[in-house]
């Protein structure tokens, strides 16, 4: 086992099932070599492939099938083994995480941010990029920036120098729940070609000088490409919720207000760029930086005094 570390360290516990018909992830046992038996590293351009929306789902296949057509990278995929969406970046604890063969890859019995810290510490080469997608439904705006388990993978990357590209769809929904749209391969076009251009001459264009990861979001596709803008994430965010006997409902409004037409988002973020027909990226940067201010640093001086005062 290596452990792979930059801005903070990672150690990874993977196990897989017991070679019988009828094993299941719960029976593990440790079976990876060390790294020293690893084949050497090629000039290759190597890449990590991961998502939220699972490993079988057709998003990631989509994206997978693409790289590996056009482009002369080696893919490696390390995929949450279930829908892991809107988890965030939570790493999950407790020591071994289930891990079985994909006909892709790798299927992790765990979150986005623990196939990233697998692939990168385990499973695979030292990657040149990850890239995480494509995601069923977009992934704009600040808010999106914790919550989404695509773009977490991305800035899990982040956080060991290695750049990322996390890439979504927008896909128009009604009264039909988004896991209920029947998409193919096809379908995600868009994504697959703005993907591969981003993963063939990003690095070398010196993209990732300038920033950690790209936040991708692209429109539903036409049939010739559509354009890319460089934005920045709306502001935008509005969300209620309903009590009734015995339980709450969530309601994320953002969605309601997708028309182009009426859209409130300014010129130049992402939300107003993608429900216009164009391909939206966002550069990003991690860590969040920190914003010293005059006031904070007065309570922290009068701290001592006012808590011994209050308790004499």
């Amino acid at each position: 086992m290596r452990t792979r570390s930059s801005i903070g360290s990672a150690n990874v516990a993977l196990a897989t099932p017991q070679a019988t018909e009828t094993s299941n992830l719960s029976e593990t046992r440790v079976l990876f070599a060390p790294a020293s038996d690893k084949t050497a590293m090629s000039d290759t351009l190597e890449i990590l492939l991961t998502n939220d929306d699972g490993i079988d789902s057709v998003g990631i296949r989509a994206i997978h099938d693409a790289l590996v057509e056009h482009t002369d990278a080696n893919v490696t995929v390390v995929a949450p083994a279930s829908d892991q969406s809107a988890c965030g970046r939570s790493i999950s604890h407790g020591g071994e995480i289930g891990l079985v063969d994909h006909e892709l890859g790798y299927a992790v019995e765990g979150t986005p941010a623990d196939c990233v810290v697998a692939g990168l510490a385990e499973l695979g080469p030292d990657p040149d990029l990850v890239v995480a997608g494509c995601n069923r439904g977009a992934n704009l705006g600040e808010y999106v920036l914790g919550r989404s388990g695509t773009i977490s993978a991305a800035v899990e990357a982040a956080f060991f120098d290695v750049p990322a590209i996390a890439t979504s769809m927008y896909v128009p929904v009604d009264d039909t729940p988004l896991r209920e749209i029947d998409l193919s391969t096809d379908d995600f076009r868009e994504a697959r070609r703005v993907t591969t251009y981003l993963a063939e001459y990003a690095l070398d264009a010196g993209v990732f000088d300038h920033a950690a990861y790209l936040n991708v979001n692209v429109p539903t596709p036409g049939k010739r490409p559509a354009p890319i803008e460089i934005t920045r994430p709306s502001k935008r965010y509005e969300m209620d919720a309903e009590a009734t006997d015995g339980s709450v409902t969530l309601h994320d409004r953002v969605w309601e207000s997708m028309d182009p037409d009426t859209i409130p988002d300014p010129d130049g973020t992402d939300r107003r760029t993608v429900a216009e027909g164009r391909v939206s990226i966002s550069p990003l940067t991690a860590p969040h930086s920190t914003n010293h201010h005059e006031t904070l640093t007065e309570l922290a001086e009068t701290y001592h005094d006012r808590v011994a005062t209050a308790d004499d």
